[in-house]
């Protein structure tokens, strides 16, 4: 059950993990793991789950018990190359409204590598284009190679720079580098997207408790000028990209 944060983990480092979750299996992230898996069968199945299955029931799931509502759909609209998502990690199921949000347009989402370490889950979560974050340095190489790759076959590709999962946290939370990384390294732009709350509506007042959600997709942002080092680029594109995330929310 998501509740809000106490007093005690608002005052944790903000990319530090305050849930923990159970992770019976082990993952082999080696040379030969598919992190961006495209097989004509995989994908047939991928689709199948993902179009016909996923996102109408999370349509309806996002609309009861958060009166999802998605704004800014227009800036996405003529997006025909490889690009790098990023949004704040407020909830379980925000993948699934970044999701919603990308409409039919195919999003992979990079996630913690132990959400593959649960039974079922890891083969579910696969079909829906989920991508596991090796946190074994010699697994980094093979994971960067395959994104970098897919970023220039023009995939999109959504990060958390936030890193951890703070539920109903209601600021933007420092970054990791690892997005914007991907973005200068490859030239794709970042598209920004902020999770927000709202207080309850009409009848909802009467039974919710907690607030609902606004999903908002800003504009674009382009990789910082070419005449600064990369780690000039990285930092500034960064630190862009949390001003105008922190100013939308």
């Amino acid at each position: 059950m998501e509740k809000y944060l106490t007093e005690e983990e608002l005052a944790k480092d903000d990319n530090e993990d305050i849930i923990h979750m159970y992770e019976p299996l082990e993952l082999n992230l080696d040379e030969t793991y598919e992190y961006i898996k495209e097989g004509v069968i995989f994908s047939f199945f991928s689709n199948l789950l993902y179009y016909g299955i996923a996102i109408p029931v999370l349509t309806i799931l996002n609309k009861i018990l958060y009166d999802l509502k998605i704004e800014g759909k227009e800036n996405i609209k003529n997006l025909k190359y490889g690009a790098i998502s990023v949004s704040n990690h407020v909830l379980f199921l925000d993948c699934t409204m970044v999701g919603l949000a990308f409409g039919l347009k195919k999003v992979y989402f990079t996630t913690r590598e132990g959400s593959f370490k649960l039974p079922f889950i890891r083969k579910l979560i696969k079909l829906l284009r989920a991508v596991p974050i090796p946190t074994n340095a010699k697994s980094k190489s093979h994971f960067v190679r395959q994104l970098d790759e897919a970023l220039q076959k023009g995939k999109i590709i959504h990060f958390y720079p936030e890193k951890a999962l703070w539920p109903y946290c209601e600021k933007i939370r420092n970054f990791k580098n690892g997005a914007f990384n991907f973005a200068i390294r490859n030239n794709v732009p970042i598209i920004p997207i902020v999770i927000s709350f709202r207080e309850p509506e009409g009848i909802r007042k009467l039974f919710k408790a907690k607030k609902d959600v606004t999903v908002k997709i800003l504009e674009p942002i382009k990789c910082i000028d070419e005449n600064y080092s990369l780690k000039e680029r990285v930092e500034k594109l960064k630190n862009k990209t949390h001003e105008v995330m922190e100013n939308n929310l």
